[in-house]
């Protein structure tokens, strides 16, 4: 039987809380979540799913200082091993179609419109305020970078690279924030 996203929840601030059964006990549920995870991703050995289950449960371990309690476990979960599986991807150098994108990465219960659109604004916040109202207009919102422009008075050469500069910073975040 599989834990649900409140034990999940509760096990994590009890190992952040100090408490080694609780946090043994989460571990011990990740697993089977993990290796389903992977196996529908992945069409690898298992010995290579195993290995990822192992690398993200380290990462959950060494990384569980960042998890924020207010919001759902499995969220920040399935972003780790989203990540592991595209450092996984990279090392073997396995090629993936775009069509399949996003099948692959992403992950059951992630897909909560509030949640998503919370992550992005909380992302977007940390950028300077030019950058952010860029890439809202352009990628969220749908505008063209021409439309972008008008609506902030702004030249198009500006909004593009504002997008550009913005997201770069971005990445450059998640990549330190997943190391």
């Amino acid at each position: 039987m599989r834990a649900s996203e409140d034990q999940l929840r509760s096990w994590m601030i009890g190992g952040l809380g100090g408490h080694a059964a609780d946090h043994a006990a989460l571990l011990r549920a990740l697993v089977p979540l993990l290796r389903a995870f992977y196996r529908r991703r992945m069409r690898a050995q298992d010995d290579a799913i195993e290995d990822l289950v192992q690398e993200t449960l380290i990462a959950v371990h060494e990384r569980r200082a960042t998890y924020d309690r207010e919001r759902p476990f499995t969220g920040w979960l399935y972003a780790i091993a989203r990540y592991k599986m595209i450092d996984q991807f990279r090392r073997s150098g396995r090629l993936c179609p775009i069509e399949g994108l996003d099948e692959i990465l992403v992950a059951e219960g992630f897909e909560d419109a509030t949640g998503a659109f919370l992550d992005v604004e909380r992302l977007l916040d940390t950028l300077p305020a030019k950058q952010a109202r860029a890439i809202r207009a352009t990628r969220i919102e749908g505008l063209s970078v021409a439309e972008a422009a008008v609506r902030d008075n702004i030249g198009e050469s500006d909004v593009k690279v504002s997008v550009h500069r913005g997201l770069k910073a971005l990445a450059q975040r998640i990549r330190n924030d997943f190391r």
